[in-house]
C-alpha cells in the first residue's frame, strides 16, 4: 500500500522512518522502540501476536503498545493515494490515553448446567460436556430416537412455571404432574410395551391426551413403582449456572438474552453447536465484564409522584436489564442483564444513564483528535463512519481485503471508521459534536446483529439531529444509518455517501466533551448557531430567532398551556424533573425555561386539567435560556386576613365542585375561602363557641 511518510507524521509533528519488514527483519527498529519507555504505536494488527512474543524476549521493554489498523481501513482501497491525512488520524488518534479502567460486574460459575429439549438431543449434548460440567436435563419428548437405555444423567420433566437469572445463578420452577416418577424409572420399557394406545414414548412419560387411563402401564411397573396416577402435582425449583436450550419454544425469546444463556434452534446438527458446546466447557469459574452505565437518578425524567414520563430507555432495552420501580420514581438498571448496547444512553434525554465504555469525554476526545488530525493533515470532507468493534470491524476488514485484490472500492479516503463497543452506544450529543469538530457526514454501521428497536431509535435519534441541522440551514444529508451485512453492500452504501455535498460549520469547534450529555448539547448548539446560515443577520438587522419544529421524542422542545382551563395549581412544577417549570414566589405565575425541558411528558400527564401539551422544536434564540410566563392569574385574598394564597380561578373551580357536597355547607364553605392559617383559628373559635353553655 503507498505510504506518505512526511504527511503520516502530521500526527507528530515530525516526519516518520518507514519500516516495511518490522515482525521481520526489521524486528530490532521495534524492539529499539519498546526500550524506550514512551509509548509505541503498531499499524499492523495481523501480526499483534508476534509482536506480543518479540515485546516478551526483549529485555527493559517497557513501553506501552497499541495498535491499530491501516492497512483495510486505508491503505487498501482504490484511492489510498489520498488516504494519508485519513491514515494520519488514525494513528493520532491511536497515540492517546488509554480511558480509566470502568467498574466491574462479576459472574461465578460452578458449572451446573441445564440442557433443554428433546431427550435424545439433550443426551447427546450432555455426552459431548459432562466431563466439565455437572449435567441435569429438562426433558421436552423423545425426540427422534428417544434417549439413551443407560440413564447417565438426572433427567427431569414437567410444565416450565417461571425461569430467570444470569450466568451463575440461573433459577428454574417447574411442575411434575405426569403419572411417571423419572427418579424412579428405570427404562425398563415394560410401560412402553404394555401400553396399547402408544401414549409412552422413549422420553418415559405419558401423553394424557392418547392415554385412556386403562393402568396396564402401573400394573407393569410394580416392582419399580414409578407409575402411579394418583399421585398429586409438585412444584419444583432448582438453580443452574449455564443453560444449554435444544427446545423449538425457547426458555428466553430476547434478541441480547442473558449471559450463559445458549440457544441452538437448529439441534446439534449444525455449524454452530460446536462452537457452543465449546464456549460451554469453557465457562466454569469466575468471570467480569465492564459496568456499561452510570446511572444519576437526580436527573431521571422517568416518575414523579407515580406518574410515568420519560420510558425511553425501558422500551429500547432488548436485553430486560431495566424495569420501572415508580415507587421510589426511578429506573432499575441489572448490570448482571446488561449487555453494553447503549442504547439506553442514546435514547435518555437528560444523561442521566451514561455509557461507560468508554464514557463520553473519551470518546470526544477521540472523534476530536481524529478530525483534527485529518484536517492538519490536508484532509477534506471527513465522513466517520461508527461501527461495533466485532462484527462491524469484521465486515470492514473483509471490505478492505476485497479491495486488494481489485473485486472493491474499499473504505474511501474521507471516511474515517471508527470502532465502538456497539453500534447504539451513540447519540446525538457526539453526533452533533462530530458535526461541530468538522465531520460532514456520521454514518452509523448495522450488521444484522443489533435488535429492531435499537435501528428504530438510531433512526429517531438522526431524524432529530437531521431536522435540527437542517433548521439551523445545513444543507445535505448528514446523518445516516448503514445497513449491510456483506462487504459488496458496505462498499456500495460508503460510495453512496459522497454522492451529495454537506454543509457545516466553517470553524471546526475545540470545546471538550463533558460527562453532562445536556451540557454538551448546549456547547455543540451553541456552536452551531454562531454560524448557522438560518440565523445570519440580514440588511444589518439584529440575527433573526428560529423555532424549528422536531420529531416526537426529540430531547428539546417547549409546552404550550391552555389558559382556559388552567388553574395554576403548580401540580407541573413539583413533576418537572429538570426545572424547565417554575412558579413565582411573588405572584400567582407559570414560568418556563424552554433550555432546561427534556419533553419527558411529566407535567403533561400530571395535568390535572389536560391542560399542557409537548411541542418538540429547537428555539434558536437568546430567550430559550430565560424563564418566560406561560400562565399568571389575579390571586385571591384570604376573607379573613386579606393574604393572598391561591388564584382566584382556582378558588372559584374548589368552590364549585365542593357547593353541592353535604360536608361543605354554610360555615365550612366559607372556611374554603380562607388560607390555611385562618382556616384553623376559624374552626378553634367555633369549636370553643359551641363549648359555652348558657346561664
Amino acid at each position: 500500500m503507498p505510504l506518505a511518510p512526511k504527511t503520516l507524521g502530521t500526527a507528530l509533528a515530525e516526519t516518520l522512518p518507514l519500516h516495511s519488514a518490522l515482525c521481520r527483519r526489521e524486528a530490532s527498529a521495534f524492539q529499539r522502540a519498546i526500550q524506550s519507555g514512551d509509548d509505541v504505536i503498531v499499524a499492523c494488527t495481523q501480526e499483534r501476536r508476534l509482536f506480543g512474543e518479540l515485546a516478551e524476549q526483549t529485555p527493559d521493554a517497557t513501553s506501552p503498545i497499541h495498535f491499530v489498523n491501516i492497512r483495510e481501513t486505508g491503505g487498501w482501497s482504490r484511492d489510498a493515494k489520498q488516504a494519508m491525512p485519513k491514515i494520519a488520524a488514525l494513528l493520532a488518534a491511536a497515540a492517546l490515553p488509554e480511558p480509566d479502567p470502568v467498574a466491574t460486574v462479576s459472574y461465578a460459575s460452578q458449572g451446573r448446567l441445564l440442557i433443554v429439549g428433546p431427550l435424545d438431543q439433550a443426551e447427546q449434548a450432555a455426552a459431548l460436556v459432562a466431563d466439565t460440567l455437572d449435567v441435569t436435563i429438562l426433558s421436552q419428548g423423545p425426540g427422534v430416537a428417544g434417549g439413551m437405555q443407560e440413564r447417565r444423567w438426572p433427567v427431569v420433566a414437567g410444565r416450565v412455571d417461571a425461569f430467570s437469572g444470569w450466568l451463575g445463578a440461573f433459577k428454574l420452577q417447574w411442575t411434575r404432574s405426569n403419572a411417571i416418577d423419572l427418579d424412579l424409572c428405570t427404562r425398563c420399557n415394560a410401560c412402553v410395551t404394555a401400553c396399547p394406545e402408544q401414549a409412552i414414548g422413549l422420553d418415559y412419560q405419558i401423553d394424557e391426551a392418547r392415554c385412556t387411563s386403562h393402568r396396564d402401564c402401573e400394573r407393569a411397573c410394580t416392582v419399580a413403582g414409578a407409575i402411579r396416577f394418583g399421585r398429586a402435582p409438585e412444584t419444583l425449583d432448582a438453580a443452574f449456572d449455564l443453560v444449554l436450550d435444544l427446545g423449538a419454544t425457547p426458555l428466553v425469546d430476547w434478541h441480547a438474552p442473558p449471559q450463559g444463556y445458549f440457544r441452538l434452534p437448529g439441534g446439534l446438527g449444525t455449524a454452530e453447536a460446536l462452537q457452543t458446546l465449546l464456549r460451554l466447557r469453557e465457562m466454569v469459574g469466575e468471570f467480569e465484564k465492564p459496568k456499561f452505565f452510570d446511572y444519576k437518578q437526580k436527573l431521571c425524567a422517568h416518575s414523579r409522584n407515580e406518574q410515568i414520563g420519560c420510558n425511553a430507555c425501558v422500551e429500547v432495552c432488548s436485553a430486560h436489564a431495566i424495569s420501572s420501580d415508580k415507587e421510589r420514581q426511578r429506573i432499575v438498571v441489572n448490570p448482571n442483564l446488561c449487555v453494553g448496547c447503549g442504547a439506553c444512553t442514546t435514547v435518555c434525554p437528560t444523561g442521566a444513564l451514561g455509557y461507560t465504555y468508554p464514557r463520553a469525554p473519551d470518546q470526544g476526545l477521540k472523534l476530536r483528535t481524529l478530525l483534527a488530525t485529518y484536517a492538519k493533515a490536508g484532509g477534506r470532507e471527513p465522513a466517520l463512519l461508527l461501527h461495533s468493534q466485532e462484527a462491524g470491524q469484521a465486515l470492514v476488514e473483509q471490505l478492505g481485503r476485497q479491495a486488494q485484490l481489485g473485486r472493491a472500492n474499499g473504505v474511501p479516503a474521507r471516511v474515517i471508521p471508527v470502532a465502538l463497543w456497539h453500534a447504539a452506544s451513540t447519540g446525538i450529543d457526539l453526533w452533533l459534536s462530530a458535526v461541530a469538530f468538522g465531520a460532514t457526514q456520521v454514518a452509523v454501521l448495522s450488521t444484522g446483529e443489533e435488535a429492531p428497536d435499537y435501528l428504530a431509535a438510531l433512526k429517531q435519534q438522526m431524524d432529530i439531529a437531521e431536522a435540527l441541522l437542517r433548521g439551523l440551514g445545513y444543507a445535505g444529508t448528514h446523518f445516516q444509518l448503514i445497513e449491510a451485512r456483506t462487504p459488496a453492500a458496505l462498499d456500495a452504501a460508503l460510495a453512496a455517501l459522497g454522492q451529495t455535498r454537506q454543509q457545516v460549520p466553517a470553524q471546526a469547534a475545540r470545546f471538550a466533551v463533558g460527562a453532562d450529555k445536556r451540557s454538551t448539547l448546549e456547547m455543540t448548539l451553541d456552536h452551531l448557531m454562531d454560524t448557522a446560515p438560518a440565523l445570519q443577520a440580514r440588511d444589518g438587522d439584529a440575527p433573526i430567532a428560529l423555532a424549528i419544529p422536531l420529531p416526537a421524542g426529540s430531547p428539546f422542545g417547549a409546552i404550550t398551556v391552555d389558559k382556559a382551563t388552567c388553574t395554576l395549581c403548580l401540580a407541573c412544577v413539583s413533576a418537572c424533573p429538570a426545572s424547565a417549570l417554575q412558579d413565582n414566589q411573588n405572584a400567582p405565575q407559570l414560568r418556563f425555561v424552554e433550555k432546561n425541558c427534556v419533553q419527558c411528558g411529566l407535567c403533561e400527564s400530571t395535568c390535572p386539567e389536560n391542560a399542557i401539551q409537548l411541542v418538540p422544536r429547537l428555539l434558536a434564540a437568546p430567550e430559550r435560556r430565560q424563564p418566560v410566563v406561560l400562565n399568571e392569574a389575579q390571586p385571591w385574598a384570604c376573607i379573613r386576613c386579606s393574604k393572598p394564597f391561591g388564584t382566584v380561578k382556582a378558588i372559584e373551580a374548589m368552590l364549585g365542585k365542593l357547593s353541592g357536597h353535604a360536608m361543605f355547607q354554610g360555615e365550612a364553605l366559607e372556611r374554603l375561602k380562607m388560607c390555611s392559617d385562618c382556616r384553623v383559628i376559624d374552626l378553634y373559635s367555633a369549636s370553643n363557641e359551641q363549648k359555652i353553655t348558657p346561664l
